[in-house]
């Protein structure tokens, strides 16, 4: 399993962008499917975006066209751009890693392997 450690989070203003950051430490990074979830409070985990060991990527619809995910392998960080914010946006986000991509898709119900600790993303008015 790899061990995952997020940054980035902090409060942003509607239209906003702000660059979620995991770094994997312990067992080979580009072997890992690599996901973006977010719990808003009062609501289920959610599935983000997720990418693939091709750098195949998938995202919800909720945020297709405003986040991006995109991986280093060489520096085992895996990152999510979030372009346009909005309040729905609010939430908890953590990174997953898991050698199983249905475990990161958004839609699962599998649960992955290796989270991350979950940066919170914020609104100021």
């Amino acid at each position: 399993q790899v061990q995952l450690v997020e940054s980035g989070g902090g409060s942003v203003q509607a239209g906003g962008s702000l660059r979620l950051s995991c770094a994997a430490s312990g067992d080979t990074f580009r072997n890992y499917a690599l996901g973006w979830f977010r719990q808003a409070p009062g609501k289920e985990r959610e599935g983000v975006a997720a990418i693939g060991t091709a750098n195949d990527s998938t995202y919800a619809d909720s945020v297709k066209g405003r986040f991006t995910i995109s991986r280093d392998n060489a520096k085992a960080i895996l990152y999510l751009q979030m372009n346009s914010l909005t309040p729905e946006d609010t939430a908890l986000y953590y990174c997953a890693a898991d050698r199983r991509w249905r475990t990161v898709a958004p839609g699962t119900r599998v649960l992955a392997n290796s989270w991350g600790q979950g940066p919170q993303v914020t609104f100021s008015s």
